[in-house]
């Protein structure tokens, strides 16, 4: 893969984005964490309602980051699919259930992060 730049990271987000949109993934939150974090540019939180649903998402998002050209680095929890973490590096995607997500709050703890759009990409 090519060098990273931000410009890179916000094509991952974008098809990664569209990847779960097209799963039907729900609550769907972009986090810019590149000013307050060395772990990566961007995380996408996003919910499914079942675990076939939330594999699916995480799935998709696979296989449309490949044919893009970016490959999967890690990917935890795909086998319970409470909550699948997928690191591309630059960009980590996180698919919850409903009660995992509430859980876990991901959102309240990178608050420090930019909630954006995808069309703010």
């Amino acid at each position: 893969m090519s060098e990273h730049t931000i410009e890179n990271s916000k094509n991952i987000v974008k098809i990664a984005v569209e990847a779960i949109e097209n799963t039907k993934g729900s609550d769907i939150e972009i986090i810019d964490i590149s000013e307050v974090s060395s772990l990566g540019d961007y995380f996408i939180v996003a919910s499914g309602s079942n675990r076939s649903q939330i594999q699916a998402m995480a799935d998709k998002v696979e296989e449309a980051l490949g044919r893009a050209g970016y490959e999967k680095k890690d990917v935890e929890g795909y086998e319970s699919a409470f909550w699948i973490l997928q690191d591309f590096g630059d960009i980590i995607v996180h698919i919850f259930d409903q009660e995992n997500r509430l859980f876990y709050d991901l959102e309240r703890i990178w608050r420090d992060g930019k909630h954006i759009t995808k069309d703010e990409l």
